[in-house]
């Protein structure tokens, strides 16, 4: 494999890892969104709160990694989807800063009105921002950005474009639901875990079906993606991705302890994204831009994979550190009665 091709291996992993960190909080948001009114969203979105607020800034981390390996290692790429579309990428950025000012402050909020408007736009940026991200992906799929395009409303509102941003949010309320429901658990509250399990069901159910559809209409409107998806490695990715789903969809039916149906769910996810990257091959935009066309130059590439080892080595190993002592209840925050305990013991 070349440089370029292993630039474009780690690139791949590192939108797997947003898709499936960063997809969980924006799957979050989802349900905190259709929760319903004050009285019957209260308990879905106290454990919404709890379950963020540990990690919802760290998730950004992976998109950072996506910015500066693409406009690093393949500049040519870079300027092609920003250029071409810019609307949508604009927009999903807006909603990124939005969703966490939204979640920042709707809980110091002291008004009740101030409250609620802050956690609407969390909420609805939540949905927006992934979608816009899935369009942006379905005009890459279809090739409608090749370089030189110029912006246009056809680049991303397309019927790829339009179902990849669909998938998108299907799929990120399916993690967030399954995740959420585990959260339940940690925080024996068996009313919400049973509430999330049912949701990331129905959820699970939507992404079968747009996927589904996803093959039939790319047939047509993105013919190479889905020769790559119904062919060699994407096939046996698409079919990793379908029975890790079906694994999911099994835990959360039983009523023992479903704590690995966060694993299937993260394994279907990211299976998906690597189907759709290994189905692009050997383009970074099919069929006008090969990976090696659009590489930077050798000593770049080089560069950007010591600096890739280096961040391995020294933050990935912390930010999964993170994770595991969020998802094991070692950070949750300090309740009134822990504070007075701990000021009881100083005094004594």
């Amino acid at each position: 494999m070349t440089v370029a091709g292993l630039v474009a291996l780690v690139l791949l992993l590192v939108i797997a890892a947003y898709a499936c960190a960063g997809g969980t909080d924006y799957g979050a948001g989802f349900w905190d969104l259709t929760a319903g009114g004050a009285e019957r969203g209260e308990r879905p979105r106290w454990l919404i709160d709890h379950a963020m607020a540990p990690v919802w800034e760290v998730n950004n981390v992976w998109l950072i990694f996506v910015l500066v390996i693409t406009w690093t290692g393949f500049p040519v790429f870079f300027q092609t989807v920003f250029a071409a579309m810019w609307l949508p990428l604009a927009l999903a950025a807006v909603g990124i800063v939005l969703r966490g000012a939204g979640f920042a402050l709707r809980k110091p909020a002291r008004r009740l009105a101030g409250r609620r408007l802050y956690g609407a736009v969390f909420a609805i940026a939540s949905l927006l921002t992934p979608f816009f991200l899935g369009a942006a992906v379905g005009g890459i799929a279809s090739g409608r950005v090749a370089p030189g395009t110029a912006a246009s409303p056809d680049n991303w509102a397309n019927p790829t474009s339009l179902l990849f941003g669909l998938l998108a949010i299907g799929m990120t309320a399916f993690l967030g639901a399954v995740f959420l429901a585990g959260d339940a658990r940690r925080f024996t509250a068996p009313d919400l875990d049973g509430y999330f399990r049912r949701r990331a069901l129905a959820a699970l159910a939507v992404v079968a079906v747009l996927t589904v559809v996803m093959l039939f209409v790319t047939h047509d409107d993105a013919p190479h993606v889905w020769h790559g998806l119904t062919r060699g490695v994407g096939l046996v990715l698409v079919v990793l991705a379908a029975v890790a789903a079906l694994a999911t969809g099994w835990l959360l039916l039983r009523t023992a302890d479903a704590r690995w149906s966060r694993v299937t769910a993260v394994v279907a996810v990211a299976s998906g994204i690597f189907a759709w990257g290994m189905a692009q091959r050997p383009y970074l935009v099919p069929v006008s831009l090969t990976v090696s066309e659009g590489a930077g130059a050798p000593t770049t590439m080089r560069w950007l994979m010591l600096v890739t080892l280096v961040a391995v080595v020294l933050v990935f190993p912390a930010v999964a550190y993170l994770y595991w002592l969020d998802t094991h209840g070692e950070l949750d925050s300090l309740t009134d009665a822990d504070l007075r305990r701990g000021g009881a013991g100083d005094e004594a």
